[in-house]
């Protein structure tokens, strides 16, 4: 009895380490992406944990520009597998700094043709959002709102446009390719027109949105879908968009997989989770952009938004070739006061100013946060 006794006891114990043995850990994808999409991700990374069964690391690291940035300090050890919210005006960079792993989503049928043709055909970075830049306007101060650049010089609107600084704000960046995509070589000339016209220049939407929703200012840079997100979040119609004449900016954002990713296969799961209809369904009310699946309709609060039937862009590759050198001479117009003609013809020898440096006639000194009444910008 004894002998069976000390049997059994050794068969439990055997079956107790046996049941202790270390379990695999749990598979974990690095995001890396900016600041105000922790929103979204919010609502759809868990649902991709518990499809795959894995941990999503997420990073997130200030506006689009710093993300790329970092990704180009670890080029050499990558700690990310994937990045989020490269737009047009980073691709070109983000693709000659070679951090991208080109890779065609398996469902990537279902972005039009139209998105992937103005974005990255080479799938560097796969798009999943758009959305347009354009001047927002207080309809308690202003009957009749400028519907051109050209009108923004004009001096019924003189003092009373506020907008992002492109080296420090995505749209700010936007806005300075907006204005070169419509003028071409003549760009600088149009600036010197807006500045002469006291154009107000902050750091970033934040600082901007707050001064327009106070009514300091009754035109501001922002988005097409702005007086959607208005509605939405304070059941406000205060708020209009304009559509101009020579067409409104176009933004794409795109994810893509990091070369040299630790984890590129789940990381290709994770792209095509993306554009999937699970996640792209809660892209609207989080992004305020419009989703890029076929398959998916917007809100009806998108009512509000103001349709844009006229896309402009940059080509990437000219804006990669041409970025620091636009900074550079936009820099030397609105912050050092050089002329357009001084500006070109000593451009090579100017220096760039301190990244950051808010600047323009009547400049805003204090750059106070506030909540993002939008659940995005600064990217």
């Amino acid at each position: 009895m004894r002998k069976i006794t000390t049997l059994m006891f050794i068969l439990l114990l055997l079956g107790a380490i046996g049941a202790s043995k270390p379990v695999k850990a749990q598979e974990e994808l690095t995001v890396y992406s900016y600041n105000s999409i922790e929103w979204w991700m919010k609502e759809i990374v868990p649902i991709f944990e518990e499809k795959y069964g894995v941990k999503v690391n997420l990073v997130l690291i200030g506006d689009a520009g710093e993300v790329l940035n970092r990704l180009i300090l670890e080029k050499d050890n990558p700690q990310a597998d994937v990045v989020v919210g490269i737009d047009n005006s980073y691709l070109a960079k983000a693709i000659d700094a070679g951090v991208l792993e080109p890779y065609k989503p398996a469902n990537a049928d279902v972005i039009p043709g139209w998105i992937v043709e103005k974005f990255d055909p080479s799938y560097h970075l796969t798009p999943y959002d758009y959305g347009f830049i354009a001047i927002n306007y207080r309809k308690d101060m202003v009957q009749n709102p400028p519907t051109s650049l050209e009108d923004l010089t004009k001096p019924e609107w003189k003092g009373k446009l506020i907008i992002e600084d492109p080296r420090t704000s995505s749209p700010g960046m936007a806005f300075l390719l907006w204005t070169i995509a419509v003028y071409g070589d003549d760009w600088l000339h149009y600036w010197e027109k807006l500045k002469k016209n006291d154009v107000q220049i902050v750091e970033g939407w934040s600082a901007a949105w707050n001064s327009f929703t106070k009514g300091e200012y009754p035109l501001v840079l922002s988005y097409a879908t702005s007086p959607a997100a208005t509605v939405y979040y304070d059941n406000n119609t205060n708020v209009g968009a304009v559509a101009f004449k020579e067409g409104n900016y176009l933004q794409i954002e795109g994810a893509g997989i990091v070369k040299g990713a630790k984890n590129k296969e789940l990381a290709e799961k994770f792209i095509e989770f993306l554009i999937s209809e699970e996640a792209q369904e809660k892209l609207p009310l989080n992004q305020w952009m419009y989703p890029v699946n076929k398959n998916v309709g917007t809100p009806e609060v998108f009512k509000y938004a103001v349709k844009i039937d006229k896309p402009v862009t940059v080509d990437s590759k000219e804006v990669g070739n041409n970025y620091e050198l636009w900074l550079k001479q936009w820099t030397g117009l609105m912050v050092e006061g050089k002329s357009p003609d001084e500006i070109l013809g000593k451009t090579t020898t100017s220096t760039p100013s301190e990244n950051g440096k808010t600047c323009g006639p009547g400049v805003v000194a204090a750059l106070a946060l506030i909540p993002l009444i939008f659940r995005r910008k600064g990217k």
